[in-house]
């Protein structure tokens, strides 16, 4: 399915609901501005390879654009256009100053060497570097990208410019600017997401079950915050090779270290294989989707045996699947809440910057419970009062919120 036409039919359906006039409606179902350019890397053999990439502004009506760059070999417009767009929704409903965008470039980082890397990403930043800045695009990691490549394309967009503007992008290391906390934020600003939902439907965490699907850097952080914080027992997880399961447990610390000698967690001792398939259809009390876009499906919605999906992913879902499990009794904490952590402590980390300041870890964690618990229950008061699906509830508090700055700056 096309990740954009499912953004678009979400946009859609909280638009009926909120009776938006055509004009914003017709405004928000498309960014205001996309970037293709084409960027030349001398790699390692000598030869000079060209690479397409993107960089796509949504909306800024509520203050600068913001939203990861992912490399991956199946990286497309429309996908970078979904992001782009579930990033808009997802400062809104965090109710921080902020717009949405994506960036994407197709690659395959797996088979590049570090120089190889270093000259992809500077050279991606001269080619947008006339459209990105702190006061108005701010890139950050995503998909197989991370702190060394936004310290790079920092570098490069710098010495462009002939001045340090560390604000200019979020989630670099913290030598150069970076703030404490960012490292695990997405997985945490879920956790405190997930707490409030467990609270909500008197579910005690410490006697539930988990299963992850996708052990990347959020999936990996939430197990290890399942277990710190709330004493949960996380039985299954998965990566792009396959899935384990074990009844009894799978501790986090054993799950990692293995997953970092093997290159996956599959074969861990102890366990027993499962599909990333099987994975989704396993009986727990908490589904943490965390690796790409539409995994549950029409097809799959009815096998699910959760009690909250909490959705660490972006666009794990399908429209169908949402109308399924809301049918079911399975509260769906959507991604555009549940993982807004990252782009939260992102925020904090441009303001940390613009101030010139430095925060500490405690007080960073702090001010991400508050406004993911506001966040929480602002979604989840609509979802109750007005009997919609959590994910509908939370386009309905977002558009609102977008809708209004486009209307209060005389746009539509």
């Amino acid at each position: 399915m096309n990740p954009f036409a499912t953004a678009q039919a979400q946009l859609d359906e909280a638009a009926s609901h909120l009776k938006l006039d055509p004009s914003t409606h017709d405004f928000l179902r498309w960014p205001m501005r996309e970037y293709w350019v084409r960027v030349p890397v001398r790699m390692d053999d000598g030869k000079v390879k060209t690479f397409q990439a993107f960089r796509v502004q949504y909306n800024d009506a509520r203050g600068p654009a913001k939203g990861g760059i992912r490399w991956h070999p199946e990286e497309t417009i429309d996908t970078v256009r979904a992001l782009a767009a579930w990033m808009t929704w997802k400062t809104a409903i965090a109710d921080i100053p902020l717009g949405g965008a994506k960036g994407g470039i197709v690659c395959d980082p797996k088979h590049m060497s570090l120089g190889e890397k270093e000259r992809l990403a500077r050279g991606y930043i001269r080619q947008i570097s006339n459209v990105v800045g702190p006061d108005r695009d701010v890139p950050a990691p995503d998909v197989y990208t991370d702190p060394q490549i936004m310290a790079w394309m920092m570098d490069e967009y710098e010495a462009i410019n002939g001045k340090s503007q560390a604000g200019m992008i979020t989630g670099k290391p913290l030598s150069v600017g970076g703030v404490a906390g960012r490292d695990d934020a997405t997985a945490r600003g879920g956790m405190y997401t997930l707490r409030e939902c467990a609270n909500a439907l008197n579910i005690n965490l410490k006697d539930a079950t988990a299963v992850i699907q996708g052990y990347g850097n959020a999936g990996q952080h939430a197990h290890r915050l399942l277990e710190e914080l709330f004493g949960t027992k996380v039985i299954a997880v998965s990566d792009s090779k396959g899935g384990i399961i074990n009844p009894n447990g799978l501790d986090f610390c054993e799950v990692s270290s293995f997953k970092t000698e093997t290159g996956s967690v599959v074969g861990f001792p102890g366990s027993k294989p499962l599909t990333n398939d099987e994975i989704l259809e396993t009986e727990c009390t908490v589904l943490l989707p965390s690796a790409l876009e539409n995994v549950i499906t029409a097809d799959n919605a009815g096998k699910v045996k959760a009690k909250i999906s909490a959705e660490l992913a972006n666009g794990p879902m399908t429209p169908e699947a949402d109308k399924i499990l809301f049918e079911r009794g399975i509260y769906v904490i959507p991604d555009f809440l549940c993982n807004a952590g990252g782009v939260t402590v992102s925020w904090m980390e441009q303001v940390q910057n613009a101030g010139h300041d430095k925060w500490s870890r405690p007080f960073v964690y702090e001010k991400l419970d508050k406004i993911m618990t506001d966040a929480f229950y602002g979604v989840h008061e609509i979802r109750e009062k007005k009997r919609l699906h959590t994910r509908l509830a939370g386009y309905v508090v977002a558009i609102q919120r977008v809708a209004e700055a486009c209307h209060v700056r005389g746009w539509v």
